[in-house]
C-alpha cells in the first residue's frame, strides 16, 4: 500500500506540540510527513532578530522541509506541488486556504480546531470557552472548507476544565505538552489511521446545532471595566493571557493585572477602588455589583511582574485608588 504524503501547516508553539506527535505517529499510522509550512521568521527582542517559527524550528530539527511564504499565491503552489502531497493536515496556521491551493491535495485538507464545533467557529475559541465560563473545551478535526470552519466533522472529543486554566496552559502548557495538543493528538492519530487506508477524500458528518463565531482580539479587548463583576474580570484575565492581557490606569500609568482569584467578600466601594491591604490575601479590589477581585500578580508599565507582595511595596500610593 502506498504511504500516505501528509503536509503540515502551522506555526506557533502549540502548532509545533502537534507536530512533534504527528513525526512520532508516521510509522504507525502510515504516513509520511513531506514538508510543512509555516509563516516566515518575525522580527523580535531589542535587535530586531529575525526568529524562525516554532513549527519551522521543530521541522528542521527533524530534516523536514520548510516552506514558508507570507501569502499562498502561485509562487507557494509551484514550491508545494513537487512534494506530491496527498493530504493537509492544519492547525494554528492563521492563514486562509484558497480553492487553487486545497486543489494540491487529492485527499483535501483537515484541521484540528479547539471548540465543539459549530460551536466558536473562528481565530479565539479558547479565549471565548473560559470568556463563558465553559466546563468543557470541546476539540475538533474537521475537513477543510472554502469557508471558515465549516467543514464537516471527522473526529470529536471534549476536555474537562476546572475553572483556572488560562488560554496558555490549555494551549502551550509546559512547552513540552498541553491539554488541547495531547487530545488533538490523538483525535488526528486516529483520524489519519484511517485516511491511510483510503485511496478517496475523508467523509465526515455535517455540523449541526448552534453557530457562534468569534472575534480577532486586540489590545482595548484587554482593558479592564471595573464596573463588570469580579467573575468576569477573573475570566478575562485567565482567557487573554497571553495576549492581549488585562490592565488598568493608575495615574496615567499602565499596570496590568496577570493573575487573580475571586474573594468572598463584599463592599460597598466604589467599583475600581483598591481596597485597605491585607498582607495574607493580596490586592483586593471593588468591582460590579459589590464583588472583589483579589490581584496576586501584577506589573507595572516598564517593570517586571511581581507578586503582590513585591508590587504593593513599591506602588507607593496605589491602595485608595481608583482604578480605571
Amino acid at each position: 500500500m502506498k504511504k500516505l504524503k501528509i503536509l503540515y501547516a502551522g506555526s506557533p508553539l502549540a502548532s509545533a506540540l502537534v507536530l512533534r506527535n504527528l513525526i512520532a505517529y508516521q510509522k504507525e499510522c502510515g504516513f509520511e510527513l513531506v514538508g510543512v509550512l509555516t509563516n516566515p521568521p518575525s522580527m523580535r527582542g531589542r535587535h530586531s532578530d529575525l526568529i524562525p517559527t516554532e513549527v519551522s524550528k521543530l521541522a528542521r530539527e527533524n530534516n523536514i522541509p520548510v516552506f514558508e511564504f507570507d501569502h499562498l499565491m502561485s509562487d507557494c503552489r509551484a514550491a508545494i506541488s513537487p512534494l506530491g502531497a496527498d493530504l493537509l493536515v492544519s492547525f494554528d496556521y492563521g492563514r486562509i486556504f484558497g480553492p487553487k491551493f486545497l486543489a494540491l491535495f487529492p485527499l483535501g485538507g483537515i484541521n484540528l480546531h479547539p471548540s465543539a464545533l459549530p460551536k466558536y467557529r473562528g481565530c479565539t475559541p479558547v479565549p471565548a470557552a473560559i470568556l463563558n465560563g465553559d466546563k468543557s473545551l470541546g476539540i475538533t478535526v474537521q475537513k477543510l472548507a472554502l469557508q471558515t470552519d465549516e467543514g464537516d466533522i471527522l473526529a470529536q472529543t471534549e476536555l474537562a476544565l476546572k475553572g483556572s486554566e488560562t488560554t496558555l496552559s490549555l494551549m502551550d502548557g509546559d512547552g513540552k505538552t498541553s491539554p488541547v495538543t495531547e487530545a488533538g493528538s490523538a483525535l488526528l492519530k486516529k483520524v489519519l489511521k484511517s485516511a491511510s487506508s483510503q485511496e478517496s477524500e475523508l467523509v465526515g458528518k455535517k455540523q449541526s446545532g448552534e453557530t457562534s463565531y468569534t472575534p480577532f482580539l486586540n489590545k482595548e479587548d484587554g482593558f479592564i471595566k471595573w464596573q463588570e463583576s469580579a467573575s468576569q474580570i477573573e475570566r478575562k484575565i485567565r482567557a487573554f493571557t497571553p495576549f492581549p492581557l488585562c490592565s488598568c490606569d493608575w495615574n496615567g500609568v499602565r499596570v496590568t493585572i496577570l493573575k487573580a482569584k475571586l474573594s468572598d467578600s463584599k463592599t460597598t466601594e466604589k467599583a475600581g477602588t483598591v481596597l485597605p491591604y491585607q498582607k495574607s490575601v493580596g490586592i483586593e479590589i471593588a468591582c460590579g455589583d459589590g464583588s472583589i477581585l483579589i490581584a496576586t500578580e501584577l506589573q507595572q508599565e516598564k517593570k517586571k511582574a511581581m507578586d503582590y507582595k513585591s508590587f504593593i511595596n513599591g506602588a507607593r500610593g496605589f491602595v485608595g485608588s481608583v482604578l480605571a
